[in-house]
């Protein structure tokens, strides 16, 4: 019996990555509907198209379904995969320009960006959260790969929803590293630890041997210069760090770097990319994924979301990495904590799999930003600005309440039409 899965935010230039993943997994996981859903009229028009091209060339045989209506989208969905962006492109540029006025890190997920970005995101995905709640199937799992996708799946953990969250970092991870040993990818298994975003390769063991220390000592230089971080940083760590940790261990030097004149951020990229992708998909003989997606990010994206998705429905007990409830996994951190670690995965969803003890160096950094995060869905969804200062106040990347207090205004100031919690009445903007 086939499933039906919904993706919102369906406009994305991600979602032809997402749609061929449907089909090549479709032993797995059979799906009978695919819905595709977006506010965005024109770009759902675009990507629903070569989506739908896609679909035929390869031959797929269940309904697919392209519509505006949220409700027709979500009725009856086994899966809800979130993949939006609040505010789009723009607000992203925003959050990657706007702290560099205040001495830090502009970032979409990490830093003062992120924390925008949460403010944004959060309530939203709470909103389409509690209407799978009621018009998907029984049982339905709401599948998070919206960032900041650790705080979201706090946000949505502690109301209570079906609900886990997925990032593309590990999978990335152990595809690169058995492509750099030339061994299949499933020879490795990962002991990823930490949190969204901020996560570290503890153990890599192939064939049930630890290497991490074979791989730092044979390829640290090439490890190092694909994660931009010093080579000497990672052997006094003895970890592989996620390629998010150089905003946290490289702070000032990649300040530096996003103040110096002409440098272009990370989002205008995007937008350049963006816009060859869309025009690139409106062409009427395009029928498969075109290699300039690549650019884009998100490599393993459709893998990484079918094979949770098939997991959690036919409960395999395979391990894959996943943000869910901590649950004693990780020693020192509450059980409630959203974190980021293996886990097991079965019919009635992900159960993390203990690990050992953070050595320090990792758990006070672990421990600052998920205060932070904490602090981050409260203000989200609460509107409370003394919240939100708090949360700046935690972040790690924000460094005293000199710069959080004028940067929280900005922030504020800067998304007031997203965030109707922060300005009830206000009719100066629109979502």
């Amino acid at each position: 019996m086939g499933v039906k899965v919904a993706v919102v935010g369906a406009g994305s230039t991600y979602t032809p990555e997402l749609v061929e993943g449907v089909v090549a997994h479709e032993d797995r996981l059979p799906i009978d509907e695919l819905a595709l859903f977006d506010i965005d009229p024109e770009r759902l028009d675009v990507v629903g198209g070569v989506s739908a091209r896609i679909l035929r060339r390869q031959g797929w045989e269940g309904d697919l379904v392209v519509t505006s209506d949220r409700s027709r989208a979500l009725d009856g969905a086994s899966f809800v995969v979130a993949q939006i962006r609040v505010g789009g492109q723009e607000a992203r540029l925003s959050d990657e320009t706007l702290p560099l006025a205040f001495g830090c890190i502009g970032q979409e997920t990490t830093g003062p960006g992120g924390f925008a970005k949460a403010l944004r995101t959060v309530p939203v995905i709470m909103e389409l959260a509690e209407e799978t709640a009621r018009r998907g199937a029984r049982d339905a799992w709401f599948v998070d790969f919206t960032n900041p996708v650790g705080i979201v799946t706090q946000a949505l953990l502690d109301e209570g929803h079906r609900a886990v969250g997925l990032c593309n970092v590990a999978i990335t991870l152990q595809r690169r590293i058995a492509a750099l040993l030339d061994v299949p990818w499933d020879r490795l298994e990962l002991e990823h630890v930490g949190l969204n975003h901020l996560s570290w390769l503890r153990a890599v063991r192939l064939d049930g041997v630890d290497i991490v220390p074979d791989l730092l000592k044979h390829h640290g230089d090439g490890l190092a210069e694909e994660l931009k971080l010093p080579v000497q940083l990672l052997r006094i760590l003895g970890v592989i760090p996620s390629y998010y940790l150089r905003y946290y261990y490289l702070q000032d030097q990649l300040l530096a770097e996003e103040r110096a004149p002409g440098h272009r951020s990370r989002a205008e990229e995007v937008m350049a990319i963006e816009h060859d992708l869309m025009a690139a998909y409106r062409d009427p003989a395009l029928d498969h994924k075109p290699e300039l997606l690549s650019s884009r990010g998100g490599a393993y994206y459709s893998e990484a979301a079918v094979r949770l998705m098939a997991s959690l429905h036919a409960g395999t007990g395979d391990v894959q990495v996943v943000d869910l409830r901590n649950a004693g996994a990780i020693p020192a951190l509450p059980a409630d904590a959203v974190v980021e670690i293996p886990a097991r995965i079965e019919r009635d969803g992900p159960h993390p799999i203990s690990v050992a003890p953070l050595a320090p160096e990792l758990l006070g950094l672990v421990e600052q930003a998920k205060s932070y995060e904490r602090l981050a869905v409260e203000a989200a969804l609460t509107g409370s600005r003394t919240t939100a200062l708090k949360a700046l106040l935690a972040n790690p990347l924000v460094p005293s309440y000199g710069v959080a207090a004028p940067l929280l205004d900005a922030v504020l100031e800067a998304n007031r039409r997203h965030l109707p919690r922060f300005y009830p009445g206000d009719t100066t903007g629109g979502a």
